[in-house]
């Protein structure tokens, strides 16, 4: 360990008998169906982690387990050779949209970030019980997963939860709604995340289907049958991935060379980028979000009603915005879908944990004012104090440097235990002294503040006062049976 104060390691505690896990599990299963009012009957007991092989990157350095859950939901667990004792529960991004639990996804997570464990904590994740949207769901799944690693391991001497990407979401909801339980979680890292919850987090993926209609008219076209935009895609469509890229680069050329594309295709293409402010790197990830997962989300977790809007904003940017804001297709969201996708995935800001977060300047997919839409959201809860944030110069958004990884959970792990709270230039010092070991870089930039959310994208009416959804609301909204996302 290169952590200051660093614990002393400690040794797996033995593991209860096998039909006293059984209990534990199912009782484990049976309190979280309890928290989700839509929740089905359990199928199946739960798998009791089994010793599996560990992915190439922990390999050598852990014992890994995997297992099923009752709600169906498979998880990987590892365990350091020289454990510090502490565990990082690992929340994933996406979402991924298979029907079923993919269990190969946590695995892969615990190899993507095996920074953990190289750095002596326990490593636990779920692939969640299913693919789809769910922001609750997942957090449930995820707080599902250290029960099970509590029954089967004993209590760490501190449990961090961590999220990535639309995990940074679920992370920060599991913060808010598990966080208060005496022992269940000490703090939290939230890297890369979308962090401005549902009801917001996705307009300017919106206007990018718009936008991207007004020019393109090929998604659908209209020799096809006509939807409204804010479904994403038709429920019974069978376009593919392939398919949209396919019309993407027919309409804009974005595959090609500047040279080949077209003088069409050439202003097509700049006048989406230029409206809608997504890099042109990540035009095709962003629409192919607005396609496949806003079907999830519409058709499949709403009922086919509508959580979208963008009533009320002005398009600006291209070359001719008065001819866009007359042609763009409009629509208003239904009151009901707007508030089941707010209670499932908005953040009230309520949390009483120290939570840390690690953010690149220029990430093409979240972008980085998503954190100061999350910085708004706990001053407005007043639990600022509770925040430190960091941001770095990379580029990327699934994968940080190792070193800062490594020096972030270091840093929350000594702000928990010590209550030194960092600083962005506190983390950016320390830093060197992982980079010696996992040799990856440090790319701090401690003077960076993100500008306000609604600086890029564009805000719909009512839509500058955070939090998105207060506790207040999440309580009244609660009480409303069947309110949310089912699981």
């Amino acid at each position: 360990m290169t952590t200051l104060d660093a614990p002393e390691p400690v040794r797996r505690r033995r593991p209860a008998p096998r039909h006293r896990r059984a209990v534990l599990a199912a009782g484990v299963a049976a309190a979280l169906l309890g928290t989700l009012g839509n929740a089905p009957a359990p199928r199946a007991r739960t798998e009791p982690p089994a010793v599996t092989a560990c992915p190439p990157n922990v390999l050598g350095k852990a014992t890994c387990y995997t297992g099923k859950d009752t709600n169906g939901a498979y998880y990987t667990m590892a365990v350091p050779t020289r454990w510090n004792g502490s565990l990082v529960v690992h929340a994933h991004g996406g979402p991924d949209l298979g029907d079923s639990s993919d269990p190969a996804r946590s695995t892969d997570d615990l190899n993507r970030w095996a920074v953990m464990v190289e750095e002596g904590y326990a490593w636990a994740g779920s692939s969640y019980r299913r693919g789809g949207y769910g922001t609750r769901m997942a957090a449930a799944d995820t707080e599902n997963v250290r029960k099970l690693f509590v029954a089967e391991f004993g209590k760490p001497k501190r449990t961090y939860v961590h999220g990535q990407s639309w995990g940074g979401d679920v992370a920060a909801k599991i913060a808010e709604t598990y966080g208060k339980r005496p022992g269940a979680y000490d703090g939290a890292l939230l890297t890369s995340g979308v962090l401005g919850g549902g009801s917001r987090g996705y307009d300017y993926r919106v206007d990018l289907r718009v936008v991207y209609q007004y020019y393109c008219h090929n998604h659908p076209r209209p020799s096809e049958p006509q939807y409204p935009l804010w479904e994403g895609l038709r429920p019974d469509s069978t376009m593919t991935s392939a398919g949209l890229r396919a019309r993407l680069q027919e309409c804009t050329g974005f595959s090609s060379a500047a040279a080949d594309r077209s003088a069409l295709q050439q202003r097509n293409l700049d006048d989406i980028l230029a409206v809608t402010h997504i890099p042109e790197r990540a035009l095709e990830s962003h629409l192919r979000f607005a396609t496949f997962t806003f079907r999830d989300i519409v058709s499949t977790r709403l009922g086919g009603r509508n959580p979208f809007t963008n009533q009320g904003v002005r398009y600006a940017g291209s070359h001719d915005d008065k001819a866009l804001n007359a042609g763009v297709e409009r629509f208003s969201a239904d009151p009901t879908a707007r508030r089941d996708l707010s209670y499932d995935s908005d953040l009230t800001g309520k949390v009483s944990l120290p939570v840390l977060t690690l953010h690149a300047i220029d990430d093409p997919t979240a972008f980085v004012e998503h954190e100061a839409a999350y910085r708004a959201t706990l001053q407005g809860a007043g639990r600022a104090g509770n925040l430190v944030q960091t941001f770095t110069k990379e580029t990327e958004h699934s994968a940080l440097s190792d070193s800062e990884y490594a020096n972030s959970i270091a840093a929350l792990d000594t702000w928990v235990r010590h209550g030194r709270k960092p600083t962005a230039r506190s983390l950016a010092a320390s830093c060197a002294a992982f980079d010696r070991k996992y040799g990856t870089g440090c790319f701090y930039d401690p003077a960076f503040h993100p500008a306000p959310y609604a600086s890029r994208i564009r805000p719909r009416p009512g839509g500058l006062v955070w939090p998105a959804m207060t506790a207040a609301r999440e309580r009244a909204w609660s009480r409303i049976p069947g309110v949310g996302i089912a699981p």
